[in-house]
């Protein structure tokens, strides 16, 4: 009983290693990728050309979060390690060039027909305020947004392809126990986005091209980097590439049978985000506010809610392949209170500092004060769902750890669907027209979601020491209170003091002063009410300092 317990802590520890390590590297990535956001604000009107990027952006990204999540994070990663456990290594390397060959050929064809066919499909997204006039000469011969919106899906459709690829690299170090490399990949995506786009800017229009196509352009040497940067540590731990492809492989045919529904499964957000399109798009500016506020979000979502599903899933997929249902059991009920404790003051942070962060980041150059309270109020409605969607990846894992694909699936779709019929009734029945409708909407049904699966994978495999979790909530809710009051009387006494300036010093300040005095007293709170897993992150930072 003494070794099982000793062996129990060992393995929690050996997670918030790893769980901190992707944290800080995805921590890189994402504030990198804000600094994106702030340069396309600087830069382009939220009315015009930044509404026209976004929407152009989502359309390619969202079919590379479908890809990446369910061929990667689910199918690939738990159909490999069960290859390498019971067929032996070369015949999982051999699965994985497999997968890399049959994902090129149809990846390409999904991108010719997505370059052909885009008129069609932001036809269909775009609502009323897309077919608004422009300025042809000030606009570079585009007469109206869903024409510059056409123009630049176009040019980022490839982007599917490399950033596919990138993910595959991902999927494959992540379970040979390699996290630092494929979490620091995306860091390459947002450093050449962010400087191709601001150079784009400068030197397009000196030949004639629209200075929004510098950010197009970006994206796509962005995904060709994100894949480059991974392919020397894939050889490293022993991949070397060769031309095989089969559909008759079990393996393979294993892979492809779990990739419809696993990205069915996890989709729950992406889709919904995407599904959204069609309703946010009926007013102007409103794409830009949802985006913006959505990539604030991302952040503690990146840090927290991947980082620890990114590192649990290989776990629980080793767990439930060698049915060690008591240790799966462990690893589940450890990555969910670790995300509590992470979670849920990042949630109330957002929440007391929505404006200050969004003026912080967004309200320079064209972005206006009513795009920041635009973006403020979506950032303060997105805040409350901060657990849901981060919980969703991990208890997702769950059932993906043991092939379970049925739960999922239905439950994903059920939540989609009751995302677009909640927006239909806000948005175009006019029970509440507003852009906050819409992302109440999706926080509910992820939610909803999450908790569904939760019960669901409780009875698949047995207790999950759910109870446990509610005096752990209590310490958490308690302890995140007050760091919220702490918060916002430091924000309000140094707005107070700064009023009427608005230079960057005073900007930032007001936001990271206040977070780094509330982070103080959450550690505090923490130390006291005795939360345990916040132990185990400092010890981790302790060892790491010591080394």
């Amino acid at each position: 009983m003494e070794n099982e317990t000793k062996s129990t802590e060992q393995q929690n520890q050996r997670v918030t290693r790893a769980v901190g390590v992707v944290s800080i590297a995805v921590m890189v990535s994402r504030v990198l990728g804000l600094a994106r956001e702030t340069a396309i604000g600087y830069y382009f009107s939220s009315r015009i050309s930044a509404d026209a990027f976004y929407l152009a952006f989502r359309i390619p990204n969202f079919l590379r979060d479908m890809f990446g999540e369910g061929i990667l994070s689910k199918a690939f990663i738990t159909t490999f390690l069960a290859t390498e456990v019971e067929d032996g290594e070369e015949a999982a390397w051999n699965l994985a060039n497999r997968i890399f060959n049959l994902t090129f050929l149809v990846l390409i064809g999904i991108t010719a027909l997505g370059i052909a066919f885009s008129p069609i499909i932001v036809d269909v997204l775009a609502q009323n305020d897309f077919d608004k006039s422009l300025g042809a000469v000030e606009h570079f011969g585009f007469d109206s947004k869903i024409e510059l919106a056409i123009y630049l899906t176009q040019l980022m459709f490839p982007y599917l392809l490399f950033v596919s690829f990138a993910a595959i690299a991902m999927g494959l170090l992540n379970s040979k126990g390699r996290f630092g490399i494929p979490a620091c990949a995306s860091t390459f995506f947002n450093v050449s986005s962010l400087a191709i786009g601001i150079g784009g800017y400068y030197l397009c229009p000196s030949v004639g091209i629209h200075p929004v196509t510098g950010m197009a352009f970006g994206v796509i040497v962005g995904g060709i980097l994100q894949f480059l940067i991974q392919v020397p540590s894939m050889y490293r731990v022993g991949f070397r590439y060769r031309p095989l492809l089969s559909l008759r492989d079990p393996r393979v045919l294993q892979v492809v049978h779990l990739i419809g529904p696993a990205v069915l499964g996890v989709a729950a957000v992406q889709v919904n985000q995407f599904t959204n399109t069609f309703f946010i798009t009926t007013d102007s500016g409103w794409l830009t506010w949802i985006t913006r506020a959505y990539r604030v979000t991302h952040l503690p979502i990146g840090i927290f809610g991947v980082a620890i599903s990114t590192v649990a899933l290989p776990q629980l997929a080793r767990f439930a392949t060698a049915g060690e249902t008591e240790n799966f059991r462990n690893a589940l009920s450890y990555a969910l209170r670790l995300l509590l404790v992470l979670t849920i003051p990042a949630g109330i942070g957002l929440m007391v500092l929505s404006e200050p962060i969004c003026r912080l980041l967004y309200e320079w150059g064209a972005t206006v004060e009513e795009d920041t309270i635009g973006a403020a109020g979506l950032l303060f409605v997105y805040a409350f769902g901060l657990c849901g969607f981060s919980a969703l990846k991990i208890v997702t894992d769950g059932f993906y750890a043991y092939k379970d694909i049925r739960a999922p699936v239905i439950v994903s779709v059920c939540a989609v669907i009751l995302n677009i019929c909640l927006n239909y009734l806000f948005i175009f029945r006019g029970f509440f027209l507003d852009p906050r409708a819409v992302v109440f909407s999706t926080v509910l049904t992820v939610t909803l979601n999450c908790a569904i699966l939760l019960f669901l994978l409780r009875r698949k495999v047995g207790r999950l020491g759910l109870r446990s979790f509610i005096p752990l909530t209590s310490k958490i809710l308690t302890a995140s209170v007050v760091m919220g009051f702490v918060c916002w009387l430091a924000n309000g006494i140094i707005e107070s003091d700064w009023l009427g300036t608005v230079g960057i010093i005073s900007r930032t300040v007001g936001v990271f002063v206040p977070i780094g005095l509330s982070l103080l007293i959450l550690a505090g709170m923490y130390k006291v009410l005795k939360v345990s897993e916040f132990d185990d992150i400092l010890n981790v930072f302790k060892q790491r300092l010591g080394k």
